[in-house]
C-alpha cells in the first residue's frame, strides 16, 4: 500500500552540445552522463551542467560530418574506464576516458542495429544488419555468430505424450469426424505499421540469458527467442498476434516485459523463460491512441516504466509524449505516476533509463538538451490523527483512482479498498488533512496539475494549481501546500485563493512533516539539515513565515529517514504513533520505542541488542512485513506482506500503554476486554496500581457487570507482581507498584472483593454473586473450602436463590477436585453436606456410606477425633480425644507418639495430673533419641524422675545440672564424690580443664588433680590461686620441648635444602625427557587416582607426605612438617608461664624460657624467605630481554610450572606468625 512520491527533480536546460540525441548512459562512479549525438560523444553533470569531457566522431571518420551518422547505443565500462560506442554504420567504437582516444575495435560491414552488454560487462552483443547476433568477449574477441531467425524451437522444446491431442478430445455434437478434420490455423498477423523492425536484445539480472525480440522473415510478426549464455538457443515464443517492439527482462529473471496490442485493448504482456506467456495488465488508453517506444525496468525490479508516444499527433501536429510508473501487489498493477511532456518537439524525451545504482532514480534527456534527473522515494499516505475521530485511512494511487482503506473499521486487503475516488486523469500524489478531527479529509494532485479536495459528504472539487503555481517546477511543492492547509486562504468552500506567502529555501526539500500540536511544519533538506517552519500572526493580523534550525528532540521524527542511512541501515519501515516510535527492520522483528527516552545510542542499542523473554518493545513479524499504518486511540498496527496481503497484529508495547491509559482513566471495561481477548495477565488490573483498584472496587464491579469475567479474573490470581516480572514499565517507579496493602496480594484482593460484592447485594440471604463468593474462597492462599461448602449448604435452604445450591456445588467441583471437596466437606462434620457432595460426585455408595454409618453410632468427641485422623488431621485429632475421658488415653499416648505432638499433648493436660507425668517421660524419651539429652533431663527432673534425670544429664555432661540433681536426691558423700570425678574426666575428654578443676576441688575435694587440670589447660592464674591457697609446690617444668622443636626444626630446613639442590641438578641434566616423563606420570597418576577409591586415597596421600628420604614428594612433607613446628611454637602461652615462674623465684629458669623461645621465634622468622622461597618465583614472569640466554629463559618458565599437584598447593604457602604479641617480662634478663 505503498505510493511513489517525487523527493528531488534536477533540471539542466539550455544545453549547447553538438547534434542532438541519440543515446546515452550513466556513470555510476561520478554520476555524470555520458550522451552520444550523431556528431560527439559528451560527458556533462546533470546537477551543475558542468561539462567535462566532449570528443568528436567525426574528426577520424567514424560519422559523416553532415549528421546523418546513427549512434546505436552506447555503454559506460567503469572496469575499462572506457565507453563503447556502436555506430549503425557498422564500426565499434571504445573511447578510453582516461586518454581522451578514440579506438576502433571492430566493424561490421553489413552495419549494426543493436548492442547490448551483459550485466557483468564480460559478454557483448551486437545485432547486425544481416540478422545474425555476434557474440564478443569484453576484449572484443568474436566467440560465435548466429542467425537470429531459426527455424528450431531451442533446447527447451516441449515434450508432448499425446494426451493433448485433438484426436483424445470429447467434441460433443460435433461427432468424432471432427477430430480428423483439418482446419486452418489462425493466421498470423505482421508487425505494426509504425514499428521499426530492429531487434530488441535483453539480458537476465544474473547474465545467464538473454531474449531477442525480431521480427520473423517468413510471418511478418515478431517472436522473442531466449538464448543462454553460449549463444545457444534455448526456447522460442509462442505465436503472439499484435506483440511490439519494447523488450525488457526483469532483472530479478522472472519474466520478460513486452507490449501487446489486441483488438480492444493495449496491453503489457510477459513471458516465461520457456516462451510463454504468463499475466499481463491493460494501459489506460483506447486501441489506437498510444505506442510504446520501451519498456524499462528499475535495478531492483520493483517498477515497470513505460514510455509512450501518442500514434496521432496533437494541436500543433506533434504527438503527446507520457512515461507511466507502474508497480505490483499482490498481482495486482498499480499506475502509480504519470509524467506528461506534452505535444511541443524538443521537450518530447529522447533518451530515458534508470540509475544502475540507486533503484528509484529516473534519468531522461530530450530532443531539445534539456536534462532531467527524477529521484522518486515510497511512501504510505496516511491520516494523521490521534484521537477516535480518525479512520486510520490510508490512500494508494491507482492511475485515476485513489483507494482509500478505513483500517479502524475494516481490514481489506489490496487491491480490494473500503471505497473509490475516482479522478479525470492521473492521480501522482494524495495526502490528508492534519488538522484536528479533520484528518479523514484528503486531497489529491493529478497529472494536469489540478489539486481535488475530499471533503467529509462533499463529492470532489477542483482546484486548478497549473498556472498560480507556475513557478514552482518541484512537484514537492505541492505537497507541502497540501499538508500544510493554513498556507492556503480558503473560503466557506475548498476553493483556490491565493498563497499567504513565499518564502525561499536553501537546498532542495525532499520531506516534510506537519504536527498537529503546534501547527508547525518541518522540511528535510538533501544534505541532511532539517528546518521548522513557525508560522503565525502579529498584531496587525498579518500572516509571517520565520525558519530555524531544528534542534528539538520531539522533532527528530522527521529526519528519520536520513538518520536511519546513518546510523540503522537495516530499517525497513517506520510509523510515529502518539509517543511511540514504530519501525520493521530486515531481521524480521518489530520494534515499538518510546520517543520521550529514546536516544541515538538507545536505538542503536535497541536495534543491535536480542530481544530479552519479557521485552515488550519487540516481536518477532513475517518476513519482508512492513507497516501500513496504526489505528489511533486502539493497539492494531497493520502490516503488509511482500506479496501484498494485510495482516493485524497487537504489538505488546502499544497494548501495554493503551491499557496502562485505560487503567489510570478507570475504564475497567476496556482494559479488561482487550486484556481477556489478547490474552494479556489479568493480574495487571491490580498491579498496575493497588491503591487505586482498592479504592474503586465497586466501579470496577460495576463496570465489568458479569459473573464470568469476575470469576476469571478471580482464578486468574497469582502473587506475582506482573509490573515487574512479564510487563516492566521502564518508566515506573518501584515503589508505585507496591502493594496497597500488607500481606499476601491474592487474600488482599478476595477479601475485598467479597466484602464489596456482599455490601452491594440488595438482598443478602439471596446473594447475587454468590458465585464470585466462593470463588473468593476458593482462591485464596489458603483455600477457605470448610466455608465455600458452608454457604452452598445455606443456599439448600433459599427458594429464591438466583443461584441454587445444586448449581453452586457443581460450580465448586470445577474450581476444586472432587476427592479433596468431600475430604474437606467431612472435615465440617456435617453429614448432610457430606451426602451433598457425595452424591455430585462418581464415588460408589458402597464406599462412603457405611464408613458415615459407622461414624453416627460414635460419641461426638470421637466421631470427631475418627473424623480428623481419617484426614490426617492430627491435631484437631488429639483435641478431640483429649475430651474423650482417661478410657482412651492409651489410645491418645499412641498418637502422640506417632506424630511426635508432645508439646500439644503437654498443653492439654494438667501439671499434676499422671497423664501429664506419663507423657513427659514420653516426650523425654523422644528427646534422647533426638541427641537432646539435656532437655530431656529438664522434663524428666520436673515431673520428679530425678534418677532417670540424672542419667541424662551425666550422658551430656552437663555437670552443673547433674550435680545439683544429685544433691537434690541426695547421694552419699562417696558417690557424689565418684560423680563427680566421672564428670571431671568427661570435662577433661572435651578439653574443659577449668570445668573440670571445679568438679574435683568443690565436690571432689582433690585439689591436686584440680591443679593439674588448671596447668593441663594452661590456666596458670587459677591454678597460682589454688596453689597459694593449699601451699602446693609448682610442679617442674620440661626444659628440653623447645631442645626438640628447635633440633627437629633445623634437621629439616637442612634436608630440604639437599632436597631443593638434588632436584634443581637432575632437572637441568635432563630437562628435555624430564619434561616429557613428568607430564606421563601426571597423567599416569592423575587416572590412577581417579580410579581409586576413598580409602586407597587416603592411604596414598599418606605415602606420599612421607618424611623418607628420596620419597619423590619428600620436599612437600618436609614443608608441612616445618608448618605444623612453626604453628605449635607461635601458639605456646608463655608469657603465662613466665609471670608463675617469676612468682615463684624461679628467676633463673624464667629467663633461660625467655631468651631459649625467643631465640627459637628468631629463628623461624628469619628461615621464613629461604624456605618459601619457590612460593615467591611463583608470581615473577618469565626472564627476557637481550642478556637473556635460551636456556635462562626456558629455566625461568620451568621456575614457573608447579612442580606439585594443585590439591598440595597449600604446603607452598608460608605461615603467618604472631608478630604483634607482647609476650616478654621486662623484668627479666
Amino acid at each position: 500500500m505503498r505510493n511513489l512520491s517525487l523527493l528531488q527533480r534536477f533540471k539542466c536546460v539550455d544545453l549547447s552540445f553538438p547534434g542532438s540525441p541519440q543515446c546515452f548512459t550513466i556513470r555510476s562512479e561520478t554520476g555524470t552522463v555520458l550522451v552520444a549525438s550523431e556528431l560527439a560523444i559528451t560527458e556533462f553533470d546533470p546537477r551543475t551542467k558542468e561539462v567535462h569531457k566532449e570528443v568528436s566522431l567525426t574528426a577520424e571518420d567514424y560519422l559523416p560530418e553532415d549528421g546523418s551518422g546513427v549512434v546505436v547505443a552506447i555503454q559506460d565500462l567503469p572496469d575499462q574506464e572506457s565507453v563503447c560506442v556502436a555506430t549503425g554504420s557498422g564500426d565499434v567504437i571504445l573511447y578510453n576516458l582516461s586518454t581522451s582516444q578514440l579506438e576502433c575495435v571492430g566493424s561490421v560491414e553489413s552495419g549494426l542495429t543493436g548492442m547490448t552488454w551483459s550485466p557483468d560487462q564480460e559478454l557483448v552483443t551486437l545485432t547486425t544488419g544481416q540478422e545474425t547476433i555476434i557474440m564478443m568477449t569484453k576484449d572484443f574477441e568474436p566467440i560465435t555468430e548466429v542467425a537470429i531467425n531459426q527455424d528450431d524451437f531451442g533446447e527447451d522444446k516441449f515434450i508432448t505424450v499425446g494426451w493433448g491431442k485433438k484426436e483424445t478430445q470429447f467434441h460433443g455434437s460435433e461427432g468424432k469426424q471432427a477430430a480428423h478434420s483439418h482446419t486452418l490455423s489462425q493466421e498470423v498477423q505482421p508487425a505494426l505499421p509504425w514499428d521499426d523492425r530492429k531487434p530488441r536484445i535483453t539480458w537476465r539480472g544474473d547474465g545467464q540469458f538473454f531474449a531477442v525480440s525480431a521480427v520473423c522473415p517468413q510471418t511478418g510478426a515478431r517472436k522473442v527467442r531466449i538464448w543462454n549464455r553460449e549463444c545457444v538457443l534455448q526456447a522460442t515464443s509462442e505465436v503472439v498476434n499484435g506483440l511490439e517492439q519494447p523488450l525488457c527482462w526483469k532483472p530479478s529473471g522472472s519474466l520478460i516485459a513486452s507490449t501487446q496490442r489486441h483488438p480492444n485493448k493495449h496491453s503489457v504482456v510477459f513471458m516465461e523463460k520457456n516462451g510463454l506467456l504468463h499475466g499481463d495488465f491493460t494501459l489506460p488508453f483506447g486501441k489506437e491512441q498510444v505506442k510504446v517506444k520501451e519498456l524499462l525496468w528499475n535495478s531492483d525490479s520493483t517498477v515497470l516504466a513505460v514510455w509512450m508516444e501518442d500514434l496521432k499527433p496533437g494541436e500543433n501536429d506533434h504527438p503527446n509524449t507520457y512515461i507511466q510508473l507502474w508497480t505490483v501487489g499482490n498481482y495486482h498493477w498499480y499506475l502509480k505516476q504519470s509524467v506528461h511532456f506534452g505535444s511541443e518537439p524538443l521537450r518530447a524525451p529522447a533518451c530515458v533509463c534508470w540509475d544502475p545504482e540507486k533503484p528509484l532514480r529516473l534519468h531522461l534527456l530530450t530532443r531539445g538538451w534539456a536534462s532531467y534527473t527524477y529521484n522518486w522515494g515510497w511512501s504510505t499516505e496516511r491520516s494523521h490523527g490521534t484521537d477516535c475521530h480518525d479512520n486510520a485511512n490510508v490512500a494508494v494511487i491507482d492511475g485515476d483512482k485513489i483507494l482509500v482503506t478505513t483500517f479502524r473499521q475494516c481490514v481489506i486487503p489490496p487491491p480490494m479498498c473500503a471505497f473509490e475516488l475516482q479522478l479525470p486523469v492521473p492521480v501522482n500524489l494524495v495526502t490528508f488533512r492534519s488538522q484536528a478531527q479533520r484528518t479523514n479529509e484528503l486531497a489529491a494532485l493529478t497529472a494536469d496539475g489540478h489539486i481535488y479536495l475530499k471533503q467529509r459528504q462533499t463529492d470532489l472539487t477542483s482546484v486548478d494549481v497549473s498556472s498560480g503555481a507556475g513557478n514552482y517546477k518541484n512537484f514537492r511543492i505541492f505537497k507541502t501546500l497540501l499538508h500544510f492547509m493554513q498556507c492556503l486562504f480558503f473560503l466557506n468552500s475548498w476553493c483556490w485563493s491565493f498563497l499567504r506567502s513565499d518564502v525561499p529555501v536553501d537546498g532542495f526539500v525532499i520531506s516534510l512533516c506537519h504536527s498537529l500540536r503546534n501547527g508547525t511544519v518541518a522540511l528535510q533538506l538533501d544534505d541532511g539539515q532539517i528546518r521548522k517552519i513557525h508560522m503565525g500572526q502579529s498584531k496587525k493580523d498579518k500572516n509571517y513565515i520565520t525558519f530555524s534550525v531544528l534542534v528539538t528532540k520531539s522533532w527528530l521524527v522527521c529526519s528519520l529517514e536520513c538518520l536511519f542511512s546513518q546510523v540503522a541501515s537495516n530499517i525497513s519501515s517506520f510509523v510515529v504513533y502518539d509517543d511511540f516510535l514504530l519501525l520493521t527492520t530486515h531481521s524480521h522483528m518489530c520494534h515499538c520505542l518510546n520517543l520521550s527516552t529514546l536516544s541515538i545510542k538507545g536505538l542503536q542499542s535497541a536495534l543491535s541488542s536480542d530481544a530479552n523473554q519479557n521485552d515488550e518493545t519487540v516481536r518477532k513479524v513475517e518476513r519482508g512485513s512492513r507497516i501500513v499504518s496504526v489505528v489511533p486511540q486502539d493497539t492494531r498496527l497493520i502490516l503488509q506482506m511482500p506479496r501484498g496481503n494485510l495482516e493485524t497484529i497487537h504489538h505488546q508495547a502499544l497494548v501495554l500503554a493503551q491499557l496502562r491509559k485505560w487503567l489510570d482513566s478507570l475504564r475497567f471495561k476496556d482494559a479488561f476486554e482487550c486484556m481477556r481477548k489478547l490474552r494479556i495477565n489479568l493480574n495487571l488490573v491490580y498491579d498496575h496500581n493497588p491503591t487505586v483498584f482498592l479504592a474503586n472496587i465497586e466501579m470496577f464491579l460495576k463496570q465489568i457487570d458479569s459473573i464470568n469475567y469476575i470469576n476469571l479474573f478471580l482464578t486468574e490470581l497469582k502473587e506475582e507482581d506482573t509490573t515487574t516480572t512479564m510487563y516492566p514499565c521502564p518508566s515506573r517507579s518501584a515503589s508505585s507498584s507496591a502493594s496497597g496493602k500488607g500481606g499476601k496480594k491474592v487474600d488482599i484482593i478476595c477479601d475485598a472483593l467479597r466484602s464489596t460484592m456482599e455490601t452491594l447485594d440488595p438482598q443478602k440471604s439471596v446473594p447475587r454473586y454468590c458465585l464470585c463468593i466462593l470463588t473468593s474462597h476458593v482462591r485464596k492462599t489458603t483455600p477457605e473450602l470448610e466455608i465455600a461448602l458452608q454457604k452452598v449448604h445455606e443456599l439448600r435452604g433459599e427458594s429464591r436463590s438466583s443461584v441454587s445450591a445444586e448449581e453452586a456445588l457443581k460450580y465448586l467441583l470445577f474450581l476444586v477436585n472432587v476427592n479433596e471437596l468431600y475430604e474437606h466437606s467431612l472435615g465440617t462434620y456435617d453429614f448432610d453436606l457430606v451426602l451433598m457432595v457425595a452424591e455430585k460426585s462418581q464415588k460408589d455408595p458402597k464406599e462412603y456410606l457405611p464408613f458415615l454409618n459407622m461414624l453416627k453410632t460414635l460419641e461426638p468427641s470421637y466421631q470427631r477425633y475418627t473424623i480428623d485422623k481419617h484426614l490426617k488431621r492430627y491435631r484437631k485429632a488429639l483435641h478431640h480425644l483429649s475430651k474423650c475421658g482417661e478410657e482412651h488415653f492409651t489410645e491418645l499416648l499412641n498418637l502422640v507418639k506417632d506424630q511426635r505432638l508432645y508439646s500439644d499433648a503437654l498443653e492439654l493436660c494438667s501439671s499434676n495430673s499422671e497423664q501429664y507425668k506419663t507423657l513427659s517421660v514420653a516426650y523425654a524419651e523422644h528427646l534422647v533419641e533426638q541427641q537432646q539429652a539435656e532437655q530431656a533431663g529438664l522434663l524428666l527432673w520436673r515431673c520428679g524422675e530425678n534418677a532417670r534425670a540424672l542419667q541424662a544429664f551425666v550422658s551430656c555432661t552437663s555437670w552443673r545440672n547433674a550435680l545439683a540433681v544429685a544433691t537434690h536426691i541426695p547421694l552419699p558423700p562417696e558417690q557424689l564424690t565418684l560423680l563427680a570425678r566421672d564428670l571431671a574426666e568427661k570435662l577433661l575428654e572435651a578439653r574443659r580443664h577449668t570445668q573440670a578443676a571445679l568438679c574435683l576441688e568443690q565436690y571432689a575435694k582433690d585439689c591436686e588433680e584440680a591443679i593439674s587440670a588448671l596447668i593441663q589447660g594452661a590456666a596458670w592464674e587459677e591454678a597460682l590461686r589454688l596453689v597459694s591457697l593449699f601451699f602446693h609446690l609448682f610442679p617442674p617444668l620440661p626444659a628440653s620441648f623447645l631442645e626438640s622443636q628447635k633440633a627437629l626444626f633445623i634437621r629439616h630446613k637442612n634436608r630440604l635444602t639437599v632436597v631443593r639442590e638434588l632436584k634443581a641438578k637432575a632437572r637441568l641434566e635432563l630437562f628435555g625427557k624430564q619434561e616429557i616423563l613428568l607430564s606421563s606420570i601426571y597423567i599416569i597418576s592423575f587416572s590412577e587416582d581417579t580410579g581409586r577409591s576413598s580409602k586407597n586415597r587416603r592411604k596414598a596421600e599418606g605415602k606420599k607426605h612421607s618424611l623418607k628420604e628420596g620419597s619423590p614428594f619428600e620436599d612437600i612433607a618436609l614443608l608441612n612438617a616445618l608448618t605444623q613446628i612453626i604453628i605449635i611454637v607461635d601458639k605456646m602461652r608463655v608469657h603465662s608461664l613466665l609471670k608463675a615462674l617469676v612468682l615463684f623465684q624461679f628467676d633463673g629458669a624464667a629467663s633461660s624460657l625467655q631468651r631459649d623461645y625467643g631465640e627459637l621465634l628468631q629463628l623461624m622468622e628469619t628461615a621464613l624467605p629461604e624456605i618459601w622461597t619457590d612460593n615467591l618465583q611463583q608470581g615473577q614472569t618469565p626472564l627476557t630481554g637481550p642478556n637473556s640466554t635460551s636456556n635462562s629463559i626456558m629455566a625461568s618458565f620451568q621456575q614457573q610450572r608447579p612442580a606439585v599437584p594443585q590439591h598440595d598447593t597449600e604446603a607452598l604457602t608460608a605461615p603467618k606468625m604472631r608478630i604483634a604479641v607482647k609476650w616478654k617480662l621486662c623484668i627479666l634478663k
